[in-house]
């Protein structure tokens, strides 16, 4: 299966070599991260797209000197919203009401019930919820980035505050979750590139119930 033969040659690259993506790739791959399901289709998080070498320099101290930030072509960070509001949840839902023409009634009772649920709740609450969609598109942009044979890292390594001071993301609503550099493997100074990857068994990761 073509799929599986791409996933298994990527890897979590330790370096990459400076050369710059195709756009069209880059394209795709956003296009697979816009693409992928969210909790009630409310797509509470954003992605900045940063390939200015001052911004990637200044992310990389914070970001555990990590190699890849500096290096790769473009640095992608997901950036989730900080809480749930009402304003943002009647955004999505009359986005969709206008792009499918008609509203829906048993749709807007849903709207209803998440605009009594979610508001109300701790905003850290809903950060963490809002955080999970956010994953959601990080691993499908993995995918993609394989299928389209670009290299990623995936990084949970940073600090978010400063990486929030740093592109100003409170001040819009937004903390980042995890970081996402896309580039090409440095083979000569990857010690990981030529590694056997490792997983679980089968039988250690997958429980059936019949």
């Amino acid at each position: 299966m073509e799929l599986l033969d791409k996933l298994n040659w990527r890897y979590a690259t330790k370096a990459m070599n400076g050369q710059k993506i195709p756009q069209e790739k880059i394209d795709n791959i956003i296009e697979a991260i816009s693409l992928a399901p969210t909790s009630s289709g409310l797509q509470p998080f954003e992605v900045y797209v940063i390939t200015n070498q001052e911004v990637k320099d200044k992310i990389k101290p914070i970001a555990w000197n990590q190699s890849v930030v500096a290096d790769c072509s473009h640095l992608l960070v997901f950036a989730a919203w900080d809480t749930y509001t009402e304003d943002r949840i009647n955004k999505m839902f009359d986005l969709v009401n206008e792009v499918r023409g008609f509203k829906n009634e048993g749709w807007e009772n849903y709207r209803q019930m998440l605009l009594k649920g979610y508001p109300p709740r701790d905003p850290e609450v809903n950060f963490n919820h809002a955080a999970k969609q956010a994953y959601i598109a990080f691993s499908q942009a993995i995918v993609a980035a394989a299928f389209e044979e670009v290299d990623a890292t995936p990084m949970e390594g940073f600090d978010g505050d400063a990486l929030d001071e740093i592109l100003s993301l409170r001040e819009k609503g937004l903390r980042s979750c995890v970081l996402l550099p896309l580039g090409y493997r440095d083979i000569e100074n990857d010690w990981l590139v030529n590694l056997k990857k490792v997983r679980k068994s089968r039988e250690n990761l997958i429980t059936e119930v019949e």
